[in-house]
């Protein structure tokens, strides 16, 4: 799928979503809808922290086995942690591009960047690498960090062969068994830890704008 660059995060999602809806089958079309209600009815992101709490402190691997942590960010300036599936979800890809795009905007607010999967290293560096991020992809294999804010989920049997079926073995790309996934969150932390904004939506299909992660870094430097 070729990307409008001039279209917002939201409207890509949209032309993704019309073109999935006439490729897949009816069949396939149905039952990820059915899993994104069965998600949405769970209220699962309602668990993940909220505005004023303090962020865990945490430290993962990058894309090349490097040790990253939150503290030596957050001596540079305030943080944004953003938290996606994997490689093999189309949403997550076209979020982690549209953030690139805006990632000099985040820096000139004196920000930086962070994005966190369950996938191993060797997945975080093939998503890194196709595309061309300048920011680090951290793994947190077994959801350890995501639990901590509050996005952790187990999938069901049903959708397990759903992903099976369509290619994503989440054992295979995260490296354990537990069939889990955070919901796609993201957070503006300031320099004292504080959460100063929580995105967070079961509905993974919808992902934070760009423009309204800047407005919130921008509301910070106020």
């Amino acid at each position: 799928m070729s990307l409008d660059q001039n279209a917002t995060l939201e409207q890509q999602i949209a032309a993704f979503n019309a073109q999935l809806a006439t490729q897949a089958p009816l069949q396939v079309v149905d039952q990820i809808s059915q899993y994104i209600n069965t998600l949405i009815a769970s209220g699962v992101e309602k668990n993940a922290l909220k505005v004023g709490e303090k962020a865990p402190s945490f430290t993962l691997p990058d894309a090349l086995g490097r040790q990253v942590s939150l503290a030596g960010f957050l001596q540079q300036g305030p943080v944004v942690v953003t938290f996606y599936r994997g490689e093999w979800c189309p949403y997550c890809n076209l979020q982690l591009h549209a953030y690139q795009q805006v990632l000099p905007q985040i820096k000139e607010l004196g920000a930086n960047l962070i994005a966190i999967s369950p996938q191993t290293p060797d997945h975080s560096l093939s998503m890194s690498e196709k595309h061309e991020l300048a920011f680090p992809v951290l793994s947190d294999q077994g959801n350890q960090v995501a639990r901590q804010f509050g996005l952790v989920y187990s999938l069901e049997e049903q959708t397990r062969a759903l992903f099976k079926s369509l290619g994503s073995d989440l054992p295979a790309f995260n490296g354990d068994e537990s069939w889990e996934l955070p919901v796609p969150g993201t957070f503006i932390i300031s320099q004292d830890g504080t959460i100063r904004l929580t995105y967070a939506d079961a509905n993974y299909t919808h992902r934070l704008e760009p423009s309204a992660l800047l407005d919130g870094l921008r509301t910070m430097s106020k």
